[in-house]
C-alpha cells in the first residue's frame, strides 16, 4: 500500500487533535528545564514528562480530547546522533503501528528547521520500516496493514522525501528476501523473484548458470555449488541504465547469495547452522542498493551482480585440499568448505571487475571474526581506497548504519601462501579471518576501486537503529549516503 506524506508548518491545535488518534510528538531538550514550546494539552504532557524518562527515551500517554488521542512522545538533545536518532523513532513508532492505525501524526514544535528535517526522515524511515510486513508462514494470518497517511507538522522547509522512501522501500526488498526459509528461496527460487523484479524496473538480466561457469572456467563458484542435488546455482548480472545517455562509468554491486550453508564437508553444529538460510543476506542488500538507486533515477549506470547457491553436504561437494582455478586464472588450496562466501565471491568479482566499473561494492555475511571484533552493531569495511576512510565513517554516521574500516595491508598475505596453489583459500589455525578474507578477495578486483562490507550487524537481536526486526537489511541507507552525500564517484583514486 503506498503511503502519502502530508506536511504541514503549523504545530496540531487542539481541534485538530480531535480528529488525531495516533500522534508522535517530538520535543527539545530545553523541556527539562521548563521551557516549553506552545502545544495543545501542554499542562498534561509536562505532567507526564516529569515522571516519565529522561534523556532520548520515549513514553506514551493518552490525551484527555474525545480522539483520546494516544501520543508517543520523546525529547532530543541538539548533539543527537543519527543512530540514537533512528533509535529513538523506533522507540516512538512501534507502539503506535501495533495499533494498526490508517494516519499517523508527527509534531515537532520547538525545533529549528534542521531538526525538523532530521527528525522527520528518522521517524518516516522508522514508519516505513516497522510498518512493513516480513513473510510469515504461519496458519493464522497477520491483519492487513492499514496505514494510508503520515501526517509531519511544525514543518518549517519541505522535507524531501524521495531518497527515504527509495532506501526503506530497498531495505524492505532486503530483509524480507532474508527472512525467507531456505526451502523457499533456493537459488532458482531466487532467480524467478529477481527476474520478476528486473521486468518492473526495467532491469536487464543476465544469468550465467553453472554448464556456463564451468564453460567460462569459474572454479571457485562450481567448486561451492556442485555439491548441490540440483543445479539451480549460477551468477545473476543485473543492469540498470539511465534515461539520459551518460559518459559516466557504472557503480557495481556485489553480493553473497548463499541461500543455505551447511558448512559443507566442514559440517556446521546445530547452533551454529541454525540461521543459515540468512546467509545470503549479502545479496539481498546489493538487490535493495540497486532497486533504491533506481527509485531515485541516478545519473549513473549501476551493475548489480549476486552469486547464488547452497553450500551442501554430498558426494560431489569439495572438500579440503581439493585446488580449484577460478575464472581469473588465479589457483586456490581449499583449507575449510565453511569458507565457501569467499569462493563465490571470487569469481563473482572477477566477472564485474572484467566491466570495468568505477568502483565495485560487494556485501556479505561473510566471517564471525568481524563479529568478535565489532558486534552486531557496526558492519566492518576493508578497501583499496585508503583516501576513503573518513567518507566511509561519515556515511556510517550520517546514515545510522555504522560502519568501520579495517586495513587490509599486504603483509597478511604471508599467512595464505600455498606450497601447492597460488593461494590458500583461508587458514584453520584462527586469527583475524576477516581481513584475511579480504586479502583473499583483493586478488579478483583487478585494480579497480573496491569496498568490501562485512555484514556483521546483518542480524541483532531486538533490531537496530530504526529497524524492528533482527534481521536488519544493513547497507541499503548506508550505500545510498556514501554515493549520493559523500559522492563517492568523484573520489575514487587510480589502484596501483
Amino acid at each position: 500500500m503506498k503511503i502519502q506524506l502530508k506536511q504541514h508548518v503549523s504545530t496540531p491545535t487542539a481541534s485538530e487533535l480531535l480528529s488525531t488518534k495516533h500522534l508522535i510528538l517530538v520535543l527539545p531538550e530545553e523541556i527539562k528545564d521548563g521551557k516549553w514550546p506552545n502545544i495543545a494539552h501542554k499542562d498534561v504532557l509536562k505532567a507526564r514528562f516529569k515522571r516519565g524518562p529522561k534523556g532520548n527515551s520515549a513514553f506514551e500517554l493518552d490525551l484527555p480530547n474525545k480522539a483520546a488521542t494516544h501520543v508517543s512522545m520523546g525529547s532530543i538533545s541538539k548533539d543527537i546522533s543519527q543512530f540514537d536518532l533512528l533509535s529513538l523513532a523506533r522507540k516512538l513508532v512501534t507502539p503506535q503501528l501495533s495499533q494498526n492505525p490508517t494516519s499517523l501524526a508527527v509534531a515537532m514544535p520547538g525545533l529549528n528547521a534542521k531538526q525538523t528535517t532530521q527528525v522527520a526522515e528518522a521517524l518516516v524511515a522508522a514508519i516505513l520500516a516497522g510498518n512493513e510486513a516480513m513473510p510469515s508462514f504461519k496458519s493464522k494470518k497477520a491483519d492487513k496493514r492499514l496505514l494510508k497517511t503520515i501526517q509531519l507538522f511544525n514543518q518549517k522547509k519541505k522535507f524531501d522525501s524521495r531518497t527515504c522512501f527509495a532506501t526503506a522501500k530497498g531495505n524492505n526488498l532486503a530483509r524480507a528476501l532474508t527472512t525467507l526459509p531456505p526451502n523457499e528461496l533456493t537459488p532458482g527460487n531466487y532467480r524467478k523473484r529477481v527476474a520478476k523484479l528486473a521486468r518492473q524496473s526495467g532491469w536487464k538480466m543476465q544469468f550465467h548458470n553453472m554448464a556456463s561457469l564451468r564453460k567460462q572456467k569459474a572454479g571457485a563458484f562450481v567448486a561451492v555449488a556442485q555439491g548441490s542435488p540440483e543445479a539451480d546455482a549460477g551468477i545473476v548480472h543485473l543492469r540498470y541504465t539511465p534515461k539520459k545517455k551518460t559518459s559516466k562509468q557504472a557503480c557495481s554491486l556485489v553480493g553473497k547469495g548463499i541461500c543455505f550453508d551447511t558448512g559443507g564437508t566442514n559440517l556446521k553444529p546445530a547452533q551454529y547452522m541454525h540461521g543459515m538460510h540468512e546467509d545470503m543476506e549479502g545479496s539481498a542488500v546489493a538487490l535493495g542498493t540497486l532497486l533504491a538507486l533506481t527509485e531515485l533515477k541516478v545519473d549513473f549506470p549501476v551493475d548489480c551482480w549476486l552469486a547464488l547457491a547452497q553450500n551442501h553436504i554430498g558426494p560431489k561437494a569439495y572438500k579440503q585440499n581439493d585446488v580449484v582455478t577460478a575464472h581469473n586464472g588465479t589457483t586456490i588450496e581449499i583449507m575449510h568448505t565453511d569458507a565457501e562466501g569467499r569462493m563465490v565471491l571470487a569469481d563473482t568479482l572477477t566477472f564485474a571487475a572484467k566491466k570495468k566499473p568505477a568502483v565495485i561494492i560487494d556485501y556479505a555475511t561473510l566471517t564471525g571474526s568481524c563479529v568478535a571484533a565489532l558486534g552486531t552493531t557496526y558492519s566492518g569495511a576493508f578497501t583499496n581506497q585508503d583516501g576513503l576512510f573518513d567518507s566511509i565513517i561519515r556515511a556510517g554516521k550520517n546514515s545510522g548504519e555504522r560502519i568501520w574500516p579495517f586495513p587490509i595491508d599486504k603483509d597478511f598475505d604471508s599467512v595464505l601462501d600455498s606450497d601447492i596453489a597460488d593461494i590458500k583459500q583461508c587458514t584453520i589455525s584462527g586469527g583475524p579471518d576477516h581481513i584475511l578474507a579480504s586479502r583473499f578477495l583483493s586478488r579478483f578486483v583487478d585494480k579497480i576501486p573496491w569496498l568490501h562490507v562485512d555484514l556483521s550487524s546483518g542480524n541483532n537481536k531486538g533490531g537496530l537503529a530504526h529497524i524492528p526486526t533482527a534481521i536488519t537489511g544493513f547497507g541499503v541507507r548506508f550505500t545510498v549516503n556514501l554515493l549520493l552525500e559523500e559522492k563517492l564517484l568523484e573520489k575514487l583514486k587510480p589502484v596501483t
